[in-house]
This record gives C-alpha cells, structure tokens and sequence, in this order.
C-alpha cells in the first residue's frame, strides 16, 4: 500500500496534518491512533481464535449456530 509513496510524499503528508492539528496535539493524536490499531489487532485475533475454535468443535452448544 504505501510502497510507491517516496520522502516527499511523506513530507507533504506530515505538513498537512501539522497545518490541521498543530504540534501540541500531535503527540495526543499519535497515542490515540496507536491505541485504535492496538485495539483493531486484537479484535481481529480474538475473531481468528473464536473461529478456529468453531472449526474445532463444531458441536459445542457454547457456539451459537448461524
């Protein structure tokens, strides 16, 4: 996704988001943005696990039927 991006790209891309947010809230909207993908990472294993769980006991009245 990003492979064709090259320095300059990101340059005009950091310049635009320092016009829009400013310095000082930079370091609160990194955090957050670390936070949200944290949080998407182990959504998306938490699913992997509860699926494969599925795929192994596929019987187990725990797991409700689609």
């Amino acid at each position: 996704m990003f492979q064709n991006m090259g320095i300059w790209d990101w340059i005009i891309i950091l310049a635009i988001v320092l016009i829009f947010f400013g310095g000082d809230r930079l370091p609160e909207l990194a955090r957050s943005l670390g936070k949200s993908i944290s949080s998407f990472k182990r959504g998306i294993k938490e699913g992997e696990e509860e699926f494969k769980r599925t795929l192994e006991n596929p019987d187990d009245p725990s797991h409700p039927k689609s």
